[in-house]
């Protein structure tokens, strides 16, 4: 895909937005799920899902799989594939 200078930038941006975005809310996920529920929960008093306290599988396992969804969908739908090299003649070095 040909884009202008400016566009390419544009995009660039809003990736690299979209991408941290996207690490800030996993990394609330985790810290939520693992030190919210599992801090508040005595070990006695612990809900297993597969073998795992509940706040170790909502935490890492089901965070991975909802954050492995949401970066197809991000590459998906935000994410273009163009040139980063630049597209004018003018510009090229000899």
């Amino acid at each position: 895909m040909r884009l202008s200078e400016k566009d390419r930038n544009h995009q660039m941006k809003k990736e690299a937005l979209w991408s941290v975005a996207l690490y800030a809310l996993f990394f609330l996920w985790w810290y939520f799920t693992g030190y919210g529920i599992g801090e508040a929960t005595p070990p006695s008093e612990y809900t297993f899902v597969f073998g795992l306290p509940l706040w170790f599988f909502l935490s890492c396992v089901v965070g991975w799989i909802l954050t492995s969804v949401a970066v197809v969908i991000l590459v998906k739908f935000v994410f273009k594939d163009f040139d980063l090299e630049s597209n004018d003649n003018n510009s090229e070095v000899n």
